[in-house]
């Protein structure tokens, strides 16, 4: 029988490998620290409400995915979560009434036990932690298969997971000195294809389809990262068109442990086995509880959207009715809602734009001296175009060698037959680093100052649709100031192993100048001006497009001037203007990082290598607008808004709108929930703490030695010590478009559709005042909330 065959095997067998591969999709991927991305955990739920994943993950993970009742009874008490919140939410959840939320915050929280697996029972008749073990050798094994470089030396190249594992397995004898006598000679027995020793598996342990769906998520959430890892590989494949069957072998791996452990054990656990099987195979349906605390979710959401919407009702600044003096595009960020808000105070003839930090070039580019392709775009979509940086060839490839030895002096220094001789010979000569870096004064990480610039093959056609494409799309077709600056982001930070997490996650877990320059000289060409011309957007010949860097950790604006074709006569008092909106957005930020008495102390974080909190990056996010400027200027978001440029009137057709919907509005909801879930169910969804943090195959981190990679957001970016900075609520998306717009493409979407109908996202309308009228019920339905949008779909 061929391994990708499925001859030989029974229906039974069949509807096992089915359930394994739906199992795969119930967690969510994890990407390397090197490019990492915002997750939604919930990724396989969002199908779901809220309640039923509850009961889905009170039974796989033991974790609640709300917060403690006692977060809800001290916003009750304060009166921010109102008794129209209560009684709101009564209505959406369907359950008890107003007394009856007011009395379970109130009552003592009731903590979710997961049930058993193979291992737990095993242990607790053996007093060995079988659970423990496990962990420790599979993550001893994973660490080097998945390593991205950081090994000395590759683990079984070429092999898949599973064929990798058992030979890894067969030669380890921990399993036999802890007590599981002939496991190595086991693994060795089972079948060499991975499907077929799956469903062996089961076979011995008595599951049937019906139980397995939920023992299989058991099983790959309880391998933490790992598995995780694995489903970013699926992800990877899948959005190529392949496939990729390596987050099932590492269930087949988990799967072979509970089938020797049961094996071993069989006579003292296999009727406690029998009937945790059983109650697998019934649905995790919500109890009283569940509904309670997700109603009290619901209220405390809408809690929070009443205060946006107050925010939005507020009258907008002014903007000047003449030609802008500056137009400043930065990412819609909320890290950036801050320092637009604060730039434009300046003057009211500043202008800024909100849009997707990757400025719309699905970008894979090739850094100077790099080997590495790096794919500066959302992860949810492949890349379109190729870049790389203009450099003479033999300056680029000279670069690139002195960065191979510099990876092959790291590997040295750390190799097992080097690393006490290298500490001893040269420990001393690195006094003075210690020293600069304890006081703070090492130097931030430069950035590539060559002029990134696209591969041949992309003709004038190309360049100017694209160029049409991405103007239109940022409402940017009139009206251009002398000049305009295309803003992306990164934050400079030492000794942080998660600082790719602090880039911008549109462009895949990169800085984004790259992306800004990019199309900073692509709108700068002549012949694309001309094309554009000839598109009716016309852009003035005295107009010139600059690209920059947000540094957030600072709030520094670098602009690489290198790159004009012309000189800008208004450049040195936009300099002028982005260092006093920096001083601006740095005092502002200060309020909320703790140990900062003010902005001038914001931006010696960055440089400080003991600084576990250097900022709070998109910590606070609640909010999503996609709306024209002038409905948000001068309001203050507070650094928790994405603020996306949006003029449904100049879109026809809806295809931008549909665009951010579907794109950004999703990325942002990773990010939301990404944070909701490190902050409900950190054990799970949680990095733990930066403090006990290692670095492991240089793809994640493992707290203390070994075991499970943990996924998420550190303690420390959630938490300031004392109290949380990131509350945990749903994203409220407000959209300035009509109704039958909105609910059209809604209809077209059901992944998109999902998120809002089992509310783990919130969407709202806007009216020409920025104001919200109307509120999405789910089911393609809406209810007003004021005046209704009299527009009508074009």
């Amino acid at each position: 029988m061929k391994a990708d065959s499925h001859a030989g095997f029974t229906g039974s067998h069949l509807e096992l490998i089915a359930a394994s591969e739906n199992a795969s999709r119930a967690i969510p991927p994890l990407w390397p620290l090197s490019s990492s991305v915002a997750v939604n955990p919930f990724i396989g739920q969002t199908g779901q409400s809220l309640a039923e994943t509850s009961a889905l993950l009170g039974r796989v993970a033991g974790i609640a995915v709300t917060m403690p009742r006692g977060w809800y009874a001290a916003k009750i008490a304060k009166g921010t979560i109102t008794d129209a919140d209560l009684a709101a939410a009564v209505t959406v959840v369907g359950i008890g009434s107003v007394a009856t939320l007011r009395a379970a915050a109130l009552a003592p929280d009731v903590v979710p036990v997961a049930l058993p697996t193979v291992a737990d029972l095993a242990a607790k008749a053996s007093g060995i932690d079988w659970p423990a073990l496990i962990e420790e050798r599979i993550g001893a094994w994973a660490a080097g298969y998945f390593d991205a470089g950081q090994a000395l030396w590759e683990v079984t190249p070429g092999r898949g997971a599973y064929d990798s594992w058992r030979i890894f397995a067969t030669r380890d004898l921990t399993a036999e000195i802890n007590g599981l006598s002939g496991f190595a000679g086991f693994v060795a027995t089972t079948s060499e294809k991975p499907r077929v020793a799956l469903s062996m598996a089961c076979e011995a342990l008595g599951l049937v389809a019906a139980s397995s769906p939920t023992y299989f998520h058991q099983l790959l959430l309880g391998l933490g990262g790992w598995s995780q890892v694995a489903r970013q590989r699926l992800w990877q494949a899948e959005l190529a068109g392949k496939t990729d069957p390596i987050t099932a072998d590492m269930l087949t791996i988990r799967l072979i442990w509970e089938q020797a452990l049961f094996l071993r054990y069989k006579d003292q656990i296999g009727a406690d086995w029998t009937a945790i099987a059983a109650q697998h195979a019934t649905p995790a349906t919500p109890s009283d509880d569940d509904m309670a605390l997700a109603a009290l979710q619901e209220a405390a959401d809408r809690a929070a959207q009443r205060s946006l919407s107050q925010t939005l009702a507020a009258p907008s600044q002014v903007r000047g009715t003449t030609r802008p003096a500056l137009q400043a595009a930065f990412c819609i960020d909320v890290r950036s809602e801050v320092f637009r808000r604060a730039l434009e105070a300046l003057d009211p003839n500043i202008q800024t734009i909100g849009f997707a930090g990757f400025f719309g070039l699905t970008a894979a580019h090739q850094s100077f001296g790099s080997d590495v392709v790096e794919q500066r775009l959302p992860v949810l979509l492949n890349a379109g175009v190729h870049s790389h940086a203009a450099a003479p060839a033999a300056e680029d490839l000279s670069a690139r060698y002195a960065a191979r030895a510099y990876r092959a002096w790291g590997r040295f220094k750390l190799a097992a037959v080097s690393s006490f001789a290298f500490v001893e010979a040269t420990g001393p000569l690195y006094a003075g680093k210690l020293v600069r870096d304890a006081l703070g004064l090492s130097g931030v990480i430069a950035m590539d100052s060559h002029k990134p610039q696209f591969d041949d093959a992309m003709g004038l056609e190309a360049r100017i649709g694209a160029a049409t494409g991405i103007l239109r799309a940022m409402s940017m077709t009139e009206n251009f100031a002398p000049l305009v600056l295309l803003v992306g982001h990164g934050a400079n930070v030492v000794n942080n192993p998660h600082a790719s997490a602090l880039h911008c996650g549109a462009c895949g877990g990169y800085s984004g100048e790259v992306n800004a320059r990019l199309l900073a000289g692509l709108l700068n060409e002549p012949a694309v001006r001309d094309g554009l011309a000839a598109a009716g957007i016309a852009v003035p010949k005295d107009t010139v497009f600059l690209g920059g860097l947000h540094d957030t950790t600072t709030d520094d604006i670098t602009l690489f001037e290198g790159d004009l074709p012309f000189p800008a006569p208004t450049l040195p008092q936009a300099k002028g203007w982005l260092a006093s909106a920096g001083r601006v957005a740095r005092t502002e930020r200060a309020l909320r990082l703790p140990r900062a008495a003010s902005g001038d102390q914001v931006a010696a974080r960055s440089r400080d290598w003991s600084e576990t909190r250097p900022e709070w990056a998109l910590a606070g996010c609640s909010a999503f607008i996609a709306a024209p400027r002038a409905r948000t200027r001068g309001k203050g978001f507070g650094g928790r808004a994405f603020l996306h440029d949006y003029d449904w009137s100049k879109d026809a057709g809806f295809g931008v709108l549909e665009l951010i919907l579907t794109a950004p509005v999703v990325v942002a909801s990773w990010i939301s929930l990404q944070y909701y879930g490190s902050v409900v169910a950190p054990a799970v969804f949680g990095a733990g703490n930066k403090l006990l943090h290692n670095v492991t195959g240089g793809i994640g981190v493992v707290e203390g030695n070994g075991g499970k990679l943990r996924a998420g957001l550190p303690w420390q970016s959630v938490h300031d010590g004392d109290q949380l900075a990131h509350d945990p609520l749903r994203l409220s998306v407000c959209v300035a478009a009509p109704e039958a717009a909105v609910t059209g493409i809604l209809a077209r979407h059901d992944g998109v559709r999902a998120l809002f109908d089992n509310r783990w996202l919130h969407l709202f309308l806007l009216d020409d005042a920025g104001q919200m009228v109307a509120r999405y019920a789910g089911d393609l339905g809406w209810e007003a909330m004021g005046a209704a949008l009299t527009e009508a779909a074009a």
